[in-house]
């Protein structure tokens, strides 16, 4: 599995999404511009001594992820969707996309990806789950789905 923080901005949030796609073997790509940088004490510390066992790409922008990518399923979380994280079917080598934390995705992602949005259902108090959290809902239906593959 994929997991993509397009543009983040809170280094705790990315350091917990590191250790998560560390002990699911999930690479973790993060687009720029990022809100922190990638030596950050914070990140660092959320992601504990987890950093050597995840693999992290570095992109300069998400049409830079899709050209190395082509021909993939890419899933964009974002409370704008009807459609439930849990009614996709995930298969291997799937992407899994999330926006910053204070705006989510970009409006023109949404539109270029608009049959593969998906949601986790909460109730509307004007705000989301924390990105870390929503990345391991959304992650661990995946792998489930999947029968866990090589986790024990």
């Amino acid at each position: 599995m994929h997991v993509v923080l397009v543009e983040p901005e809170i280094p705790q949030n990315t350091g917990n999404v590191a250790r998560t796609c560390a002990l699911t073997q999930t690479t973790l790509h993060l687009v720029k511009p990022l809100g922190f940088s990638l030596e950050d004490r914070y990140l660092k510390r959320a992601g504990l001594d987890y950093w050597d066992k995840v693999e992290v790409k570095v992109w300069d922008s998400f049409d830079n992820l899709l050209a190395v990518y082509p021909g993939r399923s890419y899933f964009l979380a974002t409370t704008k969707s009807k459609q439930r994280y849990t009614d996709v079917r995930y298969k291997k080598g799937d992407f899994i996309v999330f926006g910053k934390e204070t705006q989510g995705l970009p409006g023109e992602l949404l539109e270029r990806f608009s049959q593969s949005l998906i949601r986790i259902p909460m109730v509307d108090i004007g705000r989301s789950l924390n990105l870390s959290n929503a990345v391991a809902v959304v992650l661990f239906e995946a792998l489930r789905q999947q029968g866990f593959p090589g986790l024990r």
